[in-house]
C-alpha cells in the first residue's frame, strides 16, 4: 500500500509540474497580447467593481509576479505589476477574477464565507503541523506513542479540507469574471477565449494542489494505522 501512495504522489507531482509550466507559458503569451479596448488591469478592476455597485473596495498595486489576490479584511484588490499596469488579455482576466472575489464578498457567497472562517485555524495548523508530524514520527519510532502523530495528521487534514474548500471559491470567481468581461464587451471573442483559457489553467493548479494534499494526507494516515 505504501508503494501505491508513493506512485500516486509522484504521479500527481509530475502532473502538477506540467500544469504549472503550462499555466506560466500561457500566462506569458497572453500577457503579450494587447487588449483591444486599451484598458489596464487596474481600470478593468475598478470598472467591474463599480458595475457591481461596489465602491468600498480599493484597487491597489502589489509587487511581484502572480501575487494577485483579494483581501476581504482590508477590502482591497491587490494586483501585481503585469496586471495592475498591463493592458493585455491576461491583465484583464486576472483583474476581473480578483474582483470576482470582491463580488462574492459583497454578496455573502457561502463558500467564501466558510473559507474565511477557516483562515485562522488553517494558518495555525500550517505553522506547526510539519514539526508536530516530525516529532510524532520520532516519538512513535521510540515506542512512546502515536498521540502527537495523530495531532499532526489532524492538523494536516485541516489544511487539506481548506484546499478543497478553495476550489469552488476560485471556480466561481472565474465564472463571474468571464461573464462580466463578455457581457460588458470588455473583450472580443478571441480575447474572451484567451481569458477563459488562462483562468482555467490557473484553476487547474488549485485542483492539483488539493489532490497532492489529499494524497499526502492518505499516506500519513496509512502510516499511522500501520498499513504496510
Amino acid at each position: 500500500m505504501t508503494t501505491t501512495f508513493y506512485f500516486i504522489s509522484i504521479l500527481i507531482m509530475v502532473i502538477s509540474i506540467g500544469v504549472q509550466f503550462r499555466f506560466r507559458s500561457r500566462a506569458r503569451r497572453f500577457s503579450q497580447n494587447g487588449l483591444a479596448n486599451g484598458l489596464s488591469g487596474a481600470e478593468i478592476a475598478t470598472k467591474m467593481l463599480h458595475d457591481h455597485g461596489i465602491y468600498d473596495v480599493q484597487v491597489i498595486h502589489t509587487a511581484g509576479e502572480l501575487t494577485d489576490h483579494y483581501d476581504p479584511t482590508k477590502k482591497t484588490v491587490n494586483l501585481s505589476d503585469d496586471v495592475f499596469f498591463g493592458r493585455s488579455t491576461l491583465a484583464a482576466a486576472v483583474a476581473a477574477h480578483e474582483c470576482g472575489h470582491a463580488v462574492q464578498h459583497a454578496k455573502a457567497y457561502s463558500w467564501l464565507e466558510f473559507r474565511s472562517t477557516m483562515v485562522g485555524p488553517v494558518s495555525v495548523a500550517s505553522r506547526y503541523m510539519t514539526w508536530v508530524i516530525l516529532g510524532g514520527f520520532v516519538l512513535a519510532a521510540m515506542g512512546i506513542g502515536t498521540m502527537l502523530l495523530k495531532v499532526g495528521v489532524v492538523l494536516f487534514a485541516l489544511t487539506t479540507v481548506f484546499s478543497f474548500v478553495t476550489l469552488p471559491v476560485e471556480f466561481d470567481a472565474s465564472k463571474r469574471a468571464l461573464a462580466w468581461l463578455n457581457d460588458k464587451n470588455m473583450v472580443s471573442t478571441s480575447e474572451g477565449n484567451e481569458a477563459r483559457e488562462a483562468l482555467n489553467w490557473a484553476a487547474t493548479t488549485y485542483v492539483m494542489a488539493a489532490l497532492s494534499s489529499l494524497a499526502t494526507l492518505l499516506y500519513y494516515a496509512s502510516l499511522l494505522m500501520g498499513d504496510d
